[in-house]
C-alpha cells in the first residue's frame, strides 16, 4: 500500500487542523507522516512512557569489588542448590546424600571466604584509592601531605639553583 492508497485510506479527516499539526510535530523521520497520525489516533489519550529514566542513586562499584561481588554471588547460588539437593536426596534416601552434605559444607565455607572477599576488596580500594566523598578520608590527608612534601623539594630546589647561579658568577660567599 503506497503513500498515495494510504491517504486515500484515512477519509476526510486528514483536512481537520489537528491531523496537519500531528503530521509537522511526528518525531519518527523514518516513519511516513500519515502513519504516525494513524497511531497517534489508535493511541489512547492518556498515553504515558513505559519508563522514566531516573538517575542513578548510588555511584557504580569499582571493577576489583563489582567482580569479587559478582563471584560471591555465583559461589552463593551454586552453595543454595547444593543445600537443596542434599535435602532433597536425604529426604528420598538417596546414596548421594551423604557426598552432598558434605560438598554443601565445602561450599558453605568457600562461600563464607567469597563474602569476606568482597568486603576486604572494597576496603583495599577505598584505602588505595580514597573515598573521595567521605570529608575525614585518609586519603586526601595523603594527598594533601604529599603535595605539600612536593612544594617544599621545589622550592629548596629553586633555592639550590640560585646559589648555583651566583656562585657561578666568581662572587664568594664571604669575601
Amino acid at each position: 500500500m503506497g503513500t498515495a492508497e494510504r491517504s486515500g485510506a484515512l477519509g476526510e479527516d486528514m483536512t481537520t487542523p489537528e491531523a496537519g499539526q500531528l503530521a509537522v510535530q511526528a518525531p519518527d523521520h523514518d516513519i511516513p507522516t500519515d502513519e504516525y497520525e494513524v497511531r497517534e489516533r489508535e493511541a489512547p489519550s492518556h498515553y504515558r512512557p513505559l519508563w522514566i529514566e531516573e538517575p542513578a542513586r548510588r555511584r557504580r562499584l569499582p571493577d576489583p569489588v563489582r567482580t569479587a561481588a559478582v563471584r560471591a554471588v555465583l559461589i552463593i547460588a551454586v552453595t543454595l542448590i547444593q543445600a537443596v539437593v542434599a535435602f532433597l536426596c536425604t529426604l528420598a534416601g538417596s546414596w548421594l546424600a551423604f557426598p552432598m552434605v558434605l560438598s554443601g559444607i565445602a561450599s558453605t565455607v568457600v562461600a563464607t571466604w567469597a563474602a569476606l572477599d568482597v568486603w576486604v576488596t572494597r576496603q583495599v580500594w577505598n584505602q588505595r584509592n580514597g573515598v573521595v566523598s567521605v570529608p575525614s578520608s585518609t586519603a586526601r590527608a595523603l594527598r594533601r601531605e604529599r603535595r605539600k612534601a612536593r612544594r617544599q623539594a621545589r622550592a629548596t630546589e629553586r633555592s639550590q639553583e640560585r646559589i648555583r647561579r651566583r656562585g657561578s658568577a666568581g662572587q664568594l660567599s664571604h669575601s
